[in-house]
């Protein structure tokens, strides 16, 4: 079955409307889906007509900092009335707007001046990095957004403002009280050494973390082996999903990840 749990639209900073995912995942034959945008549950409102071929789980993508880093956890299965869930989201809204100012600051120390306004402008919802990285190749400071990253807004750069996030506990506590189950998302993507990985995989599983992401986009085999050896040395189940943002991404194209390996226990036994 073709199951994708990690994908983005629109409404934070993906390129397709949430009807727009939702018709390329019938296309790819996608059987279990969870639009997971940012800090946001906008794209389950704004969804037209749910296709009968797919099962919604319904999800976010919530930032956290673990010991000054950057760590992003994605809670699945979330009962969207929840109103522990609804305050959270209204929280990291407000911790995006004030983030985005700061960013907005730092680049203007660096000679790129309006750059909020340009970022709110390329937004459809919340503003994000990638914003600010679509403005900058705007403006012919940088030839793409990776060099905007790069140059600018990636790990350690003047726009990468994260001391602003709640602590990884804290959202799992707002996942699990939401009634969804709490995901480490691509865990490859921290670029940390095993020790540091491990360190964070048993801090999360302390906190009430129940899943992480053995498959995530585009990745080898060798790190999918390796994320499902930890997967069962901590009693982890398994997601899998493609971090979608857009078709132009072959590395992170919607429904098209690898199986999780059957030493497995798939997330979505928790649900099903």
């Amino acid at each position: 079955m073709n199951i994708d749990l990690h994908c983005h639209t629109n409404l934070s900073d993906g390129t397709l409307t949430p009807d727009q995912l939702l018709d390329l995942a019938v296309e790819r034959d996608i059987k279990m889906l969870s639009i997971t945008d940012h800090d946001t549950l906008d794209a389950y409102s704004e969804i037209t007509s749910f296709p009968p071929s797919i099962e919604i789980i319904t999800g976010i993508e919530f930032s956290s900092q673990w010991e000054k880093l950057g760590v992003h956890v994605v809670g699945l299965n979330l009962n969207l009335s929840s109103s522990d869930l609804n305050d959270a989201v209204l929280m990291q809204s407000k911790i995006r707007s004030d983030r985005a100012q700061k960013i907005a600051e730092q680049l203007s120390k660096l000679g790129f001046k309006d750059t909020l306004a340009g970022a709110q402008r390329l937004a459809s919802n919340q503003i994000g990095r990638p914003h600010f990285a679509q403005y900058l190749v705007e403006i012919g400071a940088v030839r793409d957004s990776k060099e905007a990253f790069r140059k600018y807004l990636g790990a350690g750069k003047p726009g990468d403002i994260k001391e602003d996030w709640p602590d990884i506990s804290e959202v799992i506590d707002w996942i699990r009280a939401s009634g969804g189950v709490a995901v480490l998302a691509h865990p490859k993507k921290y670029k940390m050494t095993r020790t540091k990985l491990v360190s964070l995989i048993s801090d999360f599983c302390a906190a009430g973390g129940e899943g992480i992401e053995v498959v995530s986009g585009q990745q080898t085999p060798q790190e999918t082996r390796e994320l499902a050896k930890l997967a069962n040395q901590f009693g982890l189940m398994a997601s899998c999903g493609s971090d979608f943002h857009t078709p132009d991404n072959k590395w992170a194209s919607l429904g098209r990840i690898s199986n999780l390996p059957n030493i497995c226990t798939p997330i979505w036994n928790a649900w099903m």
